[in-house]
């Protein structure tokens, strides 16, 4: 519902905005810079906002105390390899490269990769992680000892043939509110996180 009202809101903002543009014979530069800013910001704001059960992932950001939590359940230190499937801003990679582990963030948004490369160099870890734009699915990730995902339980069911191809018998796969077609080896309901050994 949140997501409707929104989407008209803009909507009926965007016509209000061009009526005054045309009535008042404003120059046709501005008006496409205008419309060029509209849409940038109608982007981010319908990326904050998507619906859950969309078929893509969630746009909502780790925060720092579930990364907290994940480092905790998967005992994530300097030994581990820690891929990020949908890194987002780089939350739980960044938490972990703090503690000497090295990761690999793939994150297929250009706003967030840009973000989190960012982020990794401002927070002095960027010598410890790795950021590719592009979809996970094009990328081997056999050399994680823990893998991290925060999508939707059906981004996460069709990736299951990947992890049981790629994965390194023992090889943590932490799921961040949703749960796999997979037993869990340890759950932690406080942070709904989920934990499975491939």
């Amino acid at each position: 519902m949140r997501f409707i009202l929104l989407s008209l809101f803009l909507v009926l903002f965007l016509t209000i905005i061009l009526f005054v543009f045309l009535v008042l014979h404003i120059n046709f530069i501005l008006l496409n810079l205008f419309l060029v800013a509209f849409l940038i910001i109608l982007l981010v704001l319908l990326s904050a906002t998507w619906p859950p059960d969309s078929p893509w992932s969630p746009q909502w950001r780790t925060d720092y105390k579930t990364a907290q939590a994940i480092i905790k359940l998967g005992k994530i230190g300097k030994a581990s390899v820690v891929y990020d499937l949908g890194c987002g801003d780089g939350e739980v990679l960044i938490a972990a490269a703090k503690l000497g582990a090295k990761g690999v963030g793939i994150e297929i948004d250009p706003l967030r990769f840009f973000i989190s490369k960012i982020r990794a160099k401002k927070n002095g870890v960027s010598d410890h992680l790795r950021f590719i734009k592009g979809s996970f699915h094009d990328y081997d990730i056999s050399d994680a000892n823990v893998v991290i995902v925060y999508l939707i339980p059906k981004t996460l069911n069709r990736l299951l043939p990947k992890f049981e191809k790629e994965l390194k018998k023992g090889t943590k796969i932490i799921s961040y509110r949703y749960e796999m077609k997979l037993k869990p080896a340890k759950i932690d309901k406080k942070n709904r996180l989920y934990m499975y050994v491939a």
